[in-house]
């Protein structure tokens, strides 16, 4: 499905906080769809979100800057498929004709994304499909997003790139020590505060650093000084 193919329909994102799921959206809203809301899988076992680690308040105050509304879905590992299905559903229910995906190559993500979506009734849409890696990695900086590496997978790379802002010279460190530059398969997360679809800079501060088996990642907070609504 090409972007053409969609402008003018309304839309959801699968959202994780991370550069992907930013620039999935910001190409969705360049081509013309219209931003119904974010879906944001939250562990119910960790209070954290499922597979970035962002706890609640800062996902709503990122929520906030873009102007779309969060909807998190709170669900144990067992019950994820069926309740993001629903949630899905109740979207489409609400409006929403396409969700959106960052997704750029891992085929298991494509179809089990597209098989929800077909149950749910909605168009799934996968901007950065089959794109360079690097070439993503390049446009989403160069669009003027600010990003903050916020996890790392240990056994893939250096601790020393946590809690980095995303450049291309560190991109380019990430590639020269052998992981992918674009974290696709796991090797780091990030969380996006700031750039052309927000309305102000994501505010927050870095309480402390928690290991989560071979991940550490950076435990990111609201600033006390912020009303989050």
């Amino acid at each position: 499905m090409n972007a053409s193919d969609l402008c003018g329909k309304i839309f959801i994102a699968s959202y994780s906080g991370g550069k992907d799921s930013v620039l999935a959206m910001h190409r969705a809203i360049n081509s013309g769809l219209l931003p119904l809301g974010l879906l944001t899988t939250y562990n119910l076992d960790s209070s954290r979100s499922w597979s970035h680690g962002m706890n609640e308040n800062l996902m709503q105050q990122a929520s906030d800057s873009l102007k779309i509304p969060l909807t998190i879905i709170k669900t144990p590992g067992n019950q994820y498929e069926e309740n993001f299905e629903s949630v899905l559903t109740e979207m489409k229910n609400r409006g929403a004709e396409v969700c959106v995906f960052g997704d750029i190559d891992i085929k298991g993500h494509f179809e089990w994304y597209s098989e929800r979506c077909k149950k749910a009734g909605l168009i799934p849409f996968f901007p950065l499909w089959k794109e360079e890696r690097e070439k993503v990695v390049y446009e989403f900086i160069d669009a003027g997003f600010f990003a903050i590496i916020t996890a790392v997978d240990t056994n893939l790379m250096s601790k020393e790139f946590l809690g980095q802002l995303l450049t291309r010279e560190v991109a380019d460190s990430i590639d020269r020590s052998g992981a992918d530059i674009c974290g696709e398969n796991g090797e780091y997360h990030t969380f996006v505060f700031d750039g052309p679809i927000f309305s102000k800079k994501v505010d927050f501060i870095v309480k402390d650093e928690i290991r989560c088996d071979k991940y550490i990642l950076l435990n990111l907070e609201t600033n006390p000084e912020i009303t989050v609504t």
